[in-house]
Parts: structure tokens; sequence; C-alpha cells
């Protein structure tokens, strides 16, 4: 059975994306910063016959990448396949870059950037001896767009894009697929923690995208970057 570990894991696209791979037969190490939605969406899934673990744990904290990969393994023995979903936007409502406060911007890149980075290194090694896996980015447009006030997320992501092609690149002919996917607009927390006045009507559905991811998962196209919503 192939297993599945993916961050962000307690709302949004994470949380409808585990629902969705774990009923295609994926076992689920979900991992989110708080317990509590991260249990009960486990639950979801254990009740509907699936199999699913919980790590609590925030990715931006710069010791978590190993005990969250020591712990994923001792669960399910391996990673088949990881999503990076977890994400912040930093301070709200969202500032101008002149206006962000270092210390902002640096923790929005931890979470972002680098702690993806980390975690990816520490899940890699096994993968590659296996000849097979995958790393899947979830990014943003703007990662190539210059929106104002996005400029600590949108820099975040455009570093994320490029690690992904870069990991790519390097790791060409292991069996090891590494992608970045934009999902689009999504009704989702983040999204109105952002843009509050948006119309949900006009804003893809978590489930929706989650459908489509996983048909990009049963055979990632050569494309390193991908739009998955329009």
């Amino acid at each position: 059975m192939s297993t599945a570990l993916i961050t962000g894991a307690s709302s949004g696209l994470g949380r409808a994306l585990a629902l969705r791979l774990a009923k295609d037969g994926f076992t689920i190490v979900g991992v989110a910063r708080h317990p509590e939605p991260l249990q009960a969406l486990v639950a979801e899934i254990v009740t509907s016959g699936g199999k699913a673990h919980a790590i609590p744990a925030d990715v931006g904290d710069r010791e978590s990448a190993t005990r969250i990969a020591g712990e994923a393994h001792a669960l399910v023995g391996h990673v088949d396949v990881l999503v990076h979903c977890a994400s912040t936007l930093g301070d709200t409502p969202l500032r101008l870059v002149a206006d962000t406060e270092p210390d902002v911007f640096d923790e929005v890149l931890q979470v972002n950037l680098a702690g993806p980075f980390r975690l990816t290194k520490a899940l890699l090694g096994p993968m590659i001896l296996r000849g097979r896996g995958a790393v899947v980015f979830v990014s943003s447009d703007a990662a190539v767009e210059g929106y104002p006030t996005w400029g600590a997320y949108g820099a975040s992501k455009a570093g994320l894009d490029q690690l992904a092609r870069v990991w790519a690149t390097e790791l060409a002919g292991t069996g090891v697929r590494v992608v970045s996917l934009d999902p689009g607009d999504m009704d989702t927390p983040m999204h109105a923690a952002a843009i509050p006045d948006a119309d949900p009507a006009t804003l893809a559905r978590p489930e929706d995208v989650a459908a489509r991811v996983a048909e990009l998962l049963q055979e990632l196209p050569p494309t390193v970057r991908m739009k998955v919503s329009s």
C-alpha cells in the first residue's frame, strides 16, 4: 500500500487531499501544528475504513524535520509521496514589503521554503534507495506575479518553485519525481484571511483541486511547474 505524508493536513487543500488519497487507498501521515483538527482528520479517515496517523508538528521549526521523518518511518515504514501543503501568509492584513517586519519575513520563509527543504531532505534518501517516490510542493501564482502586499509569501513560493526545478534536475533518473503545483485560488481559511471580501462562489473548492492532484499523482507529467485549476 502506498503512503502519503501531507503537511498542513488539518485544513484547506491539505485536509481535502488527505481525505481523497485515503479514499484512493493511501495510508496517510498528516502533519499540522494543531493536534485537535489533525486528530479529527485521522478519526474521519479511520471511520471511513482508511488508514491514517497524526504527527503534530510545526514545519517552520528548525528541529522538526528529523522528528517528523523518524516518526513517519516508525509509523508506516516508508513514505512514497510527500506533499508540502503547510503554508503561512505572515501578518494579516497583508502588508507592503517596506512595512513587513524582518522577523515576519523570516517566519514566512521558514514555514514556506526552509521547512519544505528540510523535510524533503530528511525523507529523500529512502525514496532514492527504493528508486521511486514523489515530492509535491504546493506553490501559488504569487510566485510569478508581483502582487502588492504579497511580497513575503510570493518570495517564499518563488523560491519553492526554483527548489523544485533544481531538485527535479538533480534527481533525474533516480525514480523520484519532484513537481511544483499551483492550485489556483481556493475557498480556504488562508484565502479568507488574505482576501476577506472575496466571493467564495468564484473560488475553487479544495475537494475539486484535491481530486485533480490525486489524478496527477497517478502519473506525474514531465512539467516541473503545473497549474492545477483555473
